[in-house]
């Protein structure tokens, strides 16, 4: 059993088990100005994003994911957790990375080629979502030459299908989910064995906030006419009634005050993995310029990987030849 986290007093987050963790910063003394934002920070408010409500208009929606896959592709968001990444696939002897909760593809591009500089020149992505967006995907597929294919059918990241095998990641989208659908969204790939990997392309520091609220606004008015493919809904949306700019400082100020802490992502993963059958850690890797990526990945303990590949084997050998 994964035994409780607990905060250690020079900073460093551990738990005993199979949980492995970086360290964290020490956190500012009550009596700094900017304690007040520290706490806030450190909590996880539930408040509701547009993009969540189903009644929101899918043209606006679609904006927001243009700009959200141009800035992530653009600044190379998770660059720096490909090393990760390419380690489940390396001790799940897979090639494949199932991507969850897709939206429109930002960044996977950046992903693959750097998983390939990884010494993985075989590997592969699929996308998949709840609501698929097969047409963004094509222009993705066709550009990789089929390197990143798609699902086009819904796929549930708390229940997906078996006929999508490799290893599960999700990009900026764990945060939609409440404690419970998050737990079950673990839980799933616990008992596929397939690995997972969690990446939030932010480290939830009130200084992000700051950002979302004056610079990345500005970038977001400058940069939309080279957002590909040309839609003129998004320039309507974006100039002469600017909803696609207002929904979006407002989603990504809340989304991260929406993400989960390092000590909160280990919870989850306690509770989705009582028995210990996966090694987990979790922690925040800086981007070269700055930013940083939070992050828990999973993979099936070395023992029971083996004992599966030898179930599988013997399972096949029995299969009469025809």
């Amino acid at each position: 059993m994964l035994r409780a986290v607990k905060y250690l007093r020079n900073g460093a987050l551990l738990s005993r088990g199979h949980l492995l963790v970086s360290r964290l910063p020490p956190v500012k003394a009550p009596n700094s100005p900017f304690s007040a934002y520290v706490r806030v920070m450190r909590l996880r408010l539930r408040l509701f994003e547009f993009e969540d409500l189903p009644w929101f208009p899918a043209i606006i929606r679609a904006g927001m994911m243009d700009y959200l896959r141009f800035m992530i592709s653009a600044l190379g968001t998770y660059r720096p957790i490909t090393p990760l990444l390419a380690e489940g696939l390396r001790r799940t002897r897979q090639t494949t990375v199932l991507e969850l909760g897709a939206g429109g593809g930002g960044g996977t591009e950046t992903v693959l080629a750097s998983l390939r500089a990884q010494s993985l020149p075989e590997a592969t992505i699929t996308l998949t979502d709840l609501y698929p967006q097969p047409a963004t995907w094509a222009d993705i597929a066709e550009r990789t030459r089929g390197a990143i294919g798609y699902e086009p059918a819904p796929v549930n990241a708390l229940a997906v299908p078996a006929h999508l095998p490799g290893f599960r990641t999700i990009f900026s989208a764990f945060h939609h989910f409440p404690p419970a659908s998050a737990e079950a969204l673990l839980r799933d790939a616990v008992q596929a064995g397939t690995g997972i990997g969690v990446f939030e392309g932010a480290g939830k520091h009130w200084w992000e906030l700051l950002l979302a609220w004056t610079v990345l606004p500005v970038a977001q008015l400058l940069l939309t006419p080279f957002f590909r493919p040309f839609r003129l809904s998004r320039l309507v949306f974006t100039y002469l009634i600017p909803i696609i700019p207002l929904c979006t400082i407002w989603d990504g100020s809340v989304s991260l005050l929406r993400m989960y802490s390092i000590k909160g992502l280990l919870e989850l993963a306690q509770r989705a993995d009582p028995t210990s059958q996966f090694t987990w850690q979790a922690g925040k890797k800086r981007h070269w310029w700055g930013p940083q990526v939070t992050y828990l990945v999973g993979w099936p303990s070395a023992a029971l990987h083996e004992e599966t590949r030898r179930r599988k084997k013997e399972a096949l050998s029995e299969q009469p030849l025809h």
